[in-house]
């Protein structure tokens, strides 16, 4: 198995860590990863993309990247900011953006917003962030609020082996097999006295206390120019039908392909079939 690198960059006061495989002269691929996920979820696709110059992000406050400072929240529109920060000093002025889940959706809102950046575009398993309906903003409001008041202050729980914390991934809210889900711990933990701790700040579970809507989404992925392919899965996550086929008539210019796997189908049940797929779209003139 190829052995990726590790590097890390500034931004805005905190250390933000990646995993680069493969030679930096060929084109750049910036990969993105899932809420609560790291930059591992790569480990097995990104050897098998050899043509590319692969970053694989760790969003702020996920893997090895510190957490956003005391006092504040987590909003996708963050790490949107993160990674604009991160490519600069990369000094990519163009590149491919690669995202899983919820990097998709920050793959997403960059693209949208910075077109001229982005070269190609691939979403798995994510077409654009999650959102909320208008007429529920002041119930999302309370219950992030309350959440808050709820959270902040309790101590982290000690977990007392790997093996435990490897059963906990694999049975969490988007489970996963027994190997992705030692990639996944590998990086998602850290030694302590007494076990592990998670590196995922808490605050990471919080609810959102205002939410994108569909209608904003559609306007984001109308807006993309770059090339797109969409990789869903057969066993897919539930998702409203009407509000993802507008998603999909939204965007100018998408390759959608179903694929056999669950949600993490790039990093447990068919990480063949992803990297030959992604592998001829972005072999695409």
């Amino acid at each position: 198995m190829i052995s990726p690198s590790e590097r890390t960059f500034s931004v805005n006061g905190r250390t933000m860590a990646a995993r680069c495989w493969h030679d930096p002269s060929k084109p750049p691929l910036l990969a993105l990863h899932g809420w609560l996920d790291n930059a591992a979820t790569f480990d097995l696709l990104a050897p098998l993309l050899s043509d590319f110059y692969i970053v694989a992000l760790d969003f702020a406050g996920h893997g090895r990247s510190d957490h956003r400072a005391a006092g504040t929240r987590y909003h996708i529109l963050d790490h949107v900011d993160d990674v604009l920060s991160v490519v600069n000093q990369l000094g990519w002025q163009q590149f491919t953006v690669m995202g899983h889940s919820m990097g998709a959706g920050v793959a997403s809102l960059f693209s949208s917003a910075l077109p001229e950046r982005v070269k190609k575009l691939v979403m798995i398993e994510g077409l654009g962030p999650y959102t909320g309906k208008p007429e529920e903003a002041v119930k999302y409001l309370r219950t992030a609020l309350l959440e808050w008041q709820d959270v902040v202050d309790k101590p982290p729980r000690v977990i007392a082996t790997m093996a435990i914390a490897v059963q906990a991934r694999m049975n969490g809210l988007l489970p996963v097999g027994e190997a992705a889900a030692r990639l996944l711990c590998a990086r998602g933990t850290r030694v302590v006295d007494g076990g592990l701790l998670w590196t995922a700040d808490k605050r990471l579970r919080l609810s959102s206390p205002s939410r994108i809507s569909e209608a904003q989404v559609r306007a984001y992925l109308a807006a993309i120019t770059a090339p797109t392919l969409l990789i869903m899965a057969e066993q897919t996550l539930p998702f409203n039908a009407e509000d993802y086929a507008a998603r999909v008539a939204a965007h100018p210019n998408l390759t959608l392909v179903k694929l056999a796997g669950g949600h993490h189908l790039h990093v447990d049940d068919n990480v063949y079939g992803v990297a030959k797929v992604v592998a001829e779209f972005l072999a695409q003139e």
